[in-house]
């Protein structure tokens, strides 16, 4: 019987308005992945699946980012990676700002590291990762689940991360908008200055801060307020047909405020359980009256992060 590794990654959605690059949360929307260990002496490297409608979105050969990650590891650890069949099951839609390549990341070092025997830690996965991905909002809570702050350490030893985890008041949903059309994480970081006003940087500094005490409390006030944001959504906005008649629906229903989630396109309301559904319903009407198709739903915070388990089976994942 082969050696089967299995994963599980949640979506995630990142910056929260003023938290750009640093803050990001679990979301209850989930990626599988399933790594077989070919045991053919012709075998090829890798061979992948892609069953459903992200088959022909999905490259499958060695440029798969799920096979680089995968690759990655066993070449940190200086060993060379078996032949491995891996089967993506994908819900997460692609390039629309909910961490489709964290998942991606996170799933195949962590599909590498239960083949291998599990050698490496959680800290030392998340280095690799963070590595790969370039910035730790979307990597740190698929990886760890719940909603957490990343933050680079630098001192004589090198650098490092610190992750501080933050309080979620159970009261919050948030709720995601998904339009039909992707929005790539290149494009929406091309339109961003390279520098900001002091005005700006203290306006999110103070909307930062009001935030992270927000989302504890739960108080609506404070984040009316912590969603606002000066230093990348009124660039990124522009690349976001309907953004306006969007936001402007999901306040009148009863949201807090909307944030694009990661680089975009979807956007992300938080707003009380009580309101989430209606929330959920105006921001896909709102859309759906500017011509763009969209879907719409509040999810909950996962709080457990990826999952990945190691065993010997005949069965595959379907």
């Amino acid at each position: 019987m082969p050696l089967v590794a299995s994963v599980t990654v949640p979506a995630t959605t990142a910056n929260l308005g003023p938290g750009f690059d640093c803050i990001g949360v679990a979301l209850t929307l989930y990626n599988q992945f399933e790594f077989i260990c070919l045991e053919e002496p012709d075998a090829p490297p890798v061979k992948i699946n892609v069953p459903g409608t992200h088959s022909s979105l999905i490259s499958k050969d060695k440029t798969n980012l799920v096979y680089q990650a995968f690759t990655k590891l066993y070449e940190h650890l200086d060993q060379d990676p078996p032949s491995v069949e891996i089967t993506l099951k994908m819900s997460i839609p692609l390039a629309r700002g909910l961490g489709s390549s964290a998942t991606a990341i996170i799933g195949g070092l962590l599909g590498a590291n239960q083949l291998a025997g599990t050698p490496l830690s959680d800290i030392e996965i998340l280095q690799l990762a963070i590595a790969i991905e370039g910035h730790p909002d979307n990597i740190v809570p698929a990886l760890l689940g719940g909603c957490r702050l990343a933050t680079a350490s630098q001192n004589e030893l090198g650098m490092s991360w610190q992750i501080c985890d933050i309080p979620w008041h159970e009261s919050i949903i948030p709720t995601i908008a998904v339009p039909n059309f992707t929005l790539s994480t290149e494009k929406a970081r091309s339109v961003l200055p390279l520098e900001v006003s002091r005005s700006d940087a203290i306006f999110n500094i103070s909307r930062m801060g009001l935030l992270l005490r927000g989302l504890e409390k739960g108080d609506e006030k404070w984040l009316r307020t912590a969603l606002q944001d000066k230093i990348h959504q009124p660039y990124r906005q522009i690349l976001i047909p309907g953004y306006k008649a969007v936001q402007k629906a999901a306040i009148e229903a009863g949201a807090y405020g909307m944030v694009i989630s990661g680089a975009g396109p979807s956007l992300l309301a938080l707003t009380h359980f009580q309101k989430a559904k209606e929330v959920a319903a105006a921001m896909s009407e709102a859309w759906n009256g500017e011509g763009i198709n969209a879907q719409a739903r509040p999810l909950n915070i996962d709080t457990n992060g990826a999952r990945s388990r190691r065993e010997m089976v005949t069965r595959r994942m379907r």
